[in-house]
């Protein structure tokens, strides 16, 4: 089963999306119910930062921002637990619920309005293949636990059930539960 979802046109809404980084961060907190306190909050601000520190032209002007958000990104990364590079393509209004042990591989998409509980991965399944990351669409739910592994795509509005080990597409509006995961709609 193969399933299609319009990742790129998302991707290209996000990066060509005309808001600054004080606007994302903004509709992040709202997101994230106003609450700036919240782990999953400082993550993903931490992450927009990182990804609008890159813009900076010319180079040496992105040192002092690179050095303070290396210091912040590992902040994040030691003391909550949520591992979020800058290199990851997220989504508008992601939210992450909770913290502990979220570790999101480097080359996922995560698109807009998507849910991640605690104790989430979304990772490689072979460690020689480092780029095969996971793809989610838009508004995807992902339980407290699951793991997603691999090239693997999931389809707008799907949800994947606490625990799930994911290894292969989910089509859009479907539930993944179980290990390994298999596809209820």
């Amino acid at each position: 089963m193969s399933v299609q979802v319009d990742l790129i046109a998302n991707q290209k809404q996000t990066e060509d999306s005309n808001l600054s980084l004080w606007e994302q961060i903004k509709e992040d907190w709202i997101a994230h119910g106003r609450d700036w306190t919240l782990p999953g909050f400082r993550s993903v601000a931490v992450h927009r930062f990182g990804v609008w520190r890159k813009k900076i032209k010319p180079k040496i002007l992105q040192l002092p921002f690179s050095i303070l958000y290396i210091m912040l990104y590992r902040r994040i990364r030691n003391h909550y637990g949520i591992e979020l590079l800058y290199t990851v393509k997220l989504g508008r209004r992601v939210v992450v619920h909770h913290q502990g042990t979220i570790i999101i591989n480097a080359y996922a998409v995560i698109g807009d309005d998507s849910q991640i509980c605690q104790g989430v991965t979304l990772g490689s399944r072979y460690a020689d293949r480092p780029y095969d990351a996971p793809r989610l669409g838009k508004g995807v739910e992902v339980g407290a636990g699951a793991k997603i592994l691999g090239k693997v795509t999931i389809g707008d509005y799907a949800k994947i059930g606490a625990n799930a080990v994911v290894l292969c597409d989910v089509p859009p509006g479907a539930t993944a539960i179980g290990i390994p995961a298999k596809i209820i709609k």
